[in-house]
């Protein structure tokens, strides 16, 4: 019994007073926890602004120990708008090893299926079957809309410390507010966790639309004049007020000529180089890059856009041979530098992922990952081939006609910043001009001689010629 005694008093940490679970966290995941752990912004909400890779579920992680071992008195309450980031933080959790046995538990909807749970995350869902057991634990997970089954009489108003909602700008506001009525009023925290340039929620009544539900809290209030910059007189941009929002800058993802264009697009040109260079510039000479030791391609292809009489959704055949033969060159050549879990596909149109899918299985490479932008938010890959689709030249004075789902900057935003070490984008230079972020990524491409394939519309000729 002693022995047993001891084997569990192992695993909780012995932490000084300002030392940190996970030492690798950067100066700003640093201050991003200390801040969350003083609480000095309460009753506002606390605000984690984390662009594509740059550690936000690791400062999240720490977030979460902090307030657990630094004040015992705390109870939290995570959540995210999705089954798959709320096991993430559970199963992240699970393997920081630093919880004690009943710290945690993660409470599911009645209907969810066992099987689509991850082994690990599984044996923290038995005491979140009942609410009144769950109430039990310090740590609480659960997606947005199940923590309205905390709204009982037997729970005590204002239960919880701490609301920690992760992914928020994916959750619509009254998703989010489902948890956050839950909090404290007398000394409650929220911490909203995400990045407003990144996928919004998605709402597929046009009434909704024009009520602003499509705008998540999280984007509305880093709108608002306490979450924004300050100005010097000359208008120049300045510093977030510590007490309310971090923004972590520090990109450990990307190659620095992937990381660029969105830096100078969405992050007022602040994301650091930080990843490793022995993955970024792994493909630095591969062989079919335009430009040796510039890790980027835009296949121009004038192809044609159809669709089948029971779908509403777009395919394009002549970019699903292109994509297919672009995976083929990756991972099946004798020379095949790339696995192919290590390639993902990316289109914004379903019927081109069913078609794209149906190509790459033909030729065996069926576990190479395809999928729209909104199964790629979060992830990562070495390799990312985007296929945009749209191609019809004929209406292009109407731009939401030829351009749909692609016109979208929080999509393309997600879709070229999911590289680590090469992107692939193949789409209609001809329509993609009509849009300012591909006219932005096209230029670039031409300015760095990394477009190869069709002619070009005049208004990008000229920088064909580029020196």
């Amino acid at each position: 019994m002693l022995l047993l005694i001891i084997a569990v008093e192992s695993v909780i940490p012995k932490q000084r007073a300002g030392e940190f679970f996970n030492p690798m966290l950067n100066e700003q995941q640093k201050l991003a926890v200390k801040r969350i752990l003083s609480g000095e912004c309460r009753p506002t909400p606390y605000i984690l602004f984390g662009p594509p890779g740059t550690g936000k579920t690791l400062t999240v992680i720490e977030a979460i120990l902090q307030i657990h071992y630094t004040l015992p008195d705390s109870r939290i309450l995570v959540c995210a708008p999705s089954n798959a980031a709320t096991d993430m933080i559970c199963l992240r959790l699970h393997q920081s090893h630093l919880l004690k046995p009943g710290a945690m538990v993660r409470v599911n909807a009645t209907f969810r299926s066992a099987e689509h749970i991850d082994d690990m995350v599984k044996p923290y869902c038995r005491d979140g079957e009942d609410i009144q057991k769950a109430l039990w634990f310090r740590i609480i997970i659960t997606t947005c809309s199940s923590a309205g089954m905390f709204y009982r009489p037997e729970v005590r108003l204002g239960h919880f410390t701490h609301v920690i909602l992760d992914e928020a700008g994916q959750a619509s506001e009254p998703e989010s507010l489902i948890p956050i009525g839950l909090i404290s009023e007398a000394n409650g925290q929220i911490i909203l966790v995400g990045d407003p340039k990144q996928l919004g929620p998605v709402i597929k009544s046009k009434i909704a639309v024009a009520f602003g539900l499509s705008v998540s809290l999280l984007e509305r209030l880093t709108s608002r004049e306490m979450y924004l910059r300050d100005e010097d007189a000359f208008g120049t941009c300045g510093a977030y007020n510590p007490l309310l929002i971090t923004k972590l800058v520090k990109n450990y993802r990307s190659h620095s000529a992937l990381l660029a264009l969105p830096s100078k697009l969405f992050y007022h040109k602040e994301l650091e180089v930080c990843a490793d260079p022995s993955v970024v510039t792994s493909l630095l000479h591969w062989r079919k890059l335009p430009r040796k030791g510039f890790p980027l391609i835009f296949h121009g292809v004038r192809g044609s856009e159809t669709r089948e009489s029971s779908s509403p959704s777009w395919f394009n055949p002549t970019e699903a041979v292109q994509v297919m033969q672009y995976c083929c060159h990756l991972a099946k050549n004798e020379s095949a530098v790339v696995s192919v879990t290590d390639i993902g596909v990316i289109t914004p149109y379903r019927k081109q992922v069913e078609k794209i899918r149906f190509l790459l299985t033909s030729i065996d490479l069926a576990d190479i990952k395809v999928g729209t932008v909104e199964e790629f938010q979060g992830q990562e890959y070495m390799v990312i081939i985007l296929s945009t689709v749209r191609s019809y030249e004929s209406l292009l004075d109407d731009d939401r006609y030829c351009l749909g789902f692609v016109s979208d900057p929080k999509r393309f935003n997600v879709a070229i910043t999911r590289a680590k070490a090469l992107l692939i984008v193949v789409g209609n230079p001809h329509v993609l001009v009509r849009d300012p972020c591909f006219c932005a990524l096209l230029q670039y491409s031409l300015i760095n001689k990394a477009y190869v394939g069709c002619d070009l519309p005049s208004e990008l000729e000229c920088l064909q010629k580029h020196d």
